[in-house]
């Protein structure tokens, strides 16, 4: 199978990349993250966002949207995470309705509301009534106090409630990324909010689709900031001067750089291909990838920085805090590993 991009693809690309140095270049990254109180969402870049169609961009034209499908999708997801663009970007995509004809939440395309996500698979009943108890743990969403509504996934349909009907029963908790707030929700203030936003037929037998897109796009995010940090330490690397060479000049640093590229290109290839066959298993095998190649490049990459990595001012650990977050979103590790053996067991092969 070609994976290559095509002329259009690599446009979009292209084009998206402007976007985000344009209109989110580091100066912006620093402010969110060295702003006092809660990182809010940037409305004004949002609905620039909605407006270059990056919500819309799986709507059919006929719908006001681009028309694109998943795999452009993703290539849109990788550059917002190369820039670590701030945001609920992955559930006001998915709530302004690609997924399923009719289901969206109102604003969503257009980038006039911000949607967060909150995963419960117990939060659904089939009747329409929550089944999620005040003594669960909660779920963490994150953006909460920006958001205008919340996509609520259960086991199988979806649903969109008001945010301010979920705050009440919303506790903020100290977040290791400055620019992605979270909050804990307990489980009635799931119901609560479901059962003042009312139910819709739209949102019926989804949440599984949702959940699989949710965790691709969130690879991608993943996969952008390993590209990424690969990019800042062969710079590092090649202007930093230590006994009278560039510190790429050694070996240790060349193997470091080396290691780094393969883990994001073989991510890369693993999430492009997940893009296109939308199967679970390729999935599972994206998210374990771009999980591991974004984490592990930023630690390298703070290797290759050195000391300067660790202070506040570089950027180095930011791309290494969100890889954090981001990890605990939508399909973990665990969870991808669970999925994969599944699937390994059902076809029979030996386990070795």
């Amino acid at each position: 199978m070609d994976f290559s991009l095509t002329e259009d693809q690599r446009a979009l690309r292209t084009g998206m990349r402007t976007l985000m140095e344009r209109r989110f270049p580091r100066a912006a990254l620093r402010a969110v993250v060295d702003a006092e109180g809660e990182a809010a969402v940037d409305r004004s870049l949002w609905r620039e966002l909605g407006a270059a169609g990056f919500f819309a961009l799986r709507l059919p034209e006929a719908a006001g949207g681009v028309g694109l499908g998943l795999p452009e999708a993703v290539l849109a997801f990788e550059e917002a995470g190369r820039a670590l663009l701030p945001g609920p970007l992955v559930t006001t995509h998915l709530a302004a309705g690609p997924s399923a004809a009719g289901f969206s939440a109102a604003g969503a395309a257009e980038g006039e509301a911000v949607v967060t996500g909150l995963d419960a698979p117990g939060a659904l009943g089939a009747s329409g009534v929550s089944v999620v108890t005040q003594g669960t743990g909660g779920v963490l969403v994150e953006h909460l106090a920006s958001a205008d509504a919340v996509l609520v996934l259960g086991a199988e349909d979806a649903e969109v409630c008001p945010a301010k009907e979920v705050m009440p029963s919303a506790e903020a908790i100290r977040s290791v990324d400055p620019a992605t707030p979270l909050h804990r929700v307990r489980g009635g203030g799931v119901r609560n909010g479901l059962r003042s936003g009312g139910w819709s037929s739209r949102g019926r037998g989804i949440a599984a689709r949702l959940r699989r897109e949710a965790a691709l796009l969130t690879a991608a995010q993943q996969l952008g900031s390993a590209a990424r940090t690969v990019e800042m330490a062969v710079a590092h690397a090649g202007g930093r001067v230590q006994f009278g060479r560039a510190i790429g000049a050694f070996q240790a640093v060349q193997h470091l750089c080396a290691s780094m590229l393969v883990r994001a290109e073989t991510a890369r290839s693993v999430v492009y291909a997940a893009a296109i066959t939308e199967d679970p298993g390729d999935i599972a095998a994206a998210t374990l990838l771009a999980d591991e190649a974004a984490i592990r490049n930023a630690r390298d990459c703070l290797q290759v920085h050195g000391g300067m990595g660790f202070t506040w001012e570089a950027d180095v650990h930011l791309h290494l805090k969100r890889a954090w977050v981001r990890a605990e979103q939508w399909q973990t590790v665990a969870a991808a590993e669970e999925e994969l053996a599944a699937r390994l067991m059902s076809t029979g092969a030996p386990c070795l």
